[in-house]
């Protein structure tokens, strides 16, 4: 029967030293679109983009890093949001703020089919390489929404790392999809 009531306070003791509150150390990373902001006004191009393809070891919550063949996964460096729903959210900002139509959003944005054009995206590489820039290769295509055969664009673009840290490889991967969102409005 004493075992009872000492059970309670034992346990209350040891709780009190092993549940302490763990500060979160991580720091949490999205991209930004780096096209400057400006006022929409348009209705045309009406774009959805879908959610691109991406290689399954980049599709995580850490930041990770190729080298060598090998993997560098970042428990301290995390992704605030997926990394495919961030990278359509900044390609529909970029390509809205380059062609000025306020309808070009991510594909899960429209309630009704009000787009005539989905862009799809196939990421292969999306990575720093050897000489400290940021690759982002793969291809895409505007699919009209209509029907008809769509042509795949390969790309392979490189930018400049600044900073060996993650904030400097996050500012690389801005810096290729602003590229890419130029290329694919140059071609609408």
């Amino acid at each position: 029967m004493k075992m009872l009531f000492i059970l309670p306070i034992l346990l209350s003791l040891t709780n009190c030293g092993v549940l302490e509150p763990v500060k979160d150390s991580a720091v949490h990373h999205v991209l930004d679109p780096l096209v400057p902001y400006r006022s929409l006004s348009s209705s045309s191009p009406s774009i959805a983009i879908n959610r691109p393809s991406i290689p399954s070891y980049l599709d995580r919550q850490q930041l990770v890093t190729r080298s060598g063949g090998q993997l560098q996964i970042s428990n301290a460096d995390l992704w605030g949001e997926p990394l495919d729903a961030s990278l359509s959210r900044v390609t529909a900002s970029n390509l809205s703020r380059l062609t000025g139509s306020m309808n070009i959003q991510p594909v899960e944005n429209f309630t009704t089919l009000d787009y005539t054009t989905l862009l799809e995206m196939r990421i292969a590489r999306f990575e720093p390489d050897d000489s400290n820039q940021m690759i982002l290769e793969g291809t895409w295509k505007l699919q009209p929404v209509s029907g008809g055969d769509a042509r795949d664009h390969f790309f392979s673009i490189a930018a400049p790392i600044s900073s060996p840290t993650a904030t400097g490889r996050v500012n690389a991967m801005n810096q290729a999809l602003e590229r890419i969102a130029r290329q694919i409005a140059n071609s609408l």
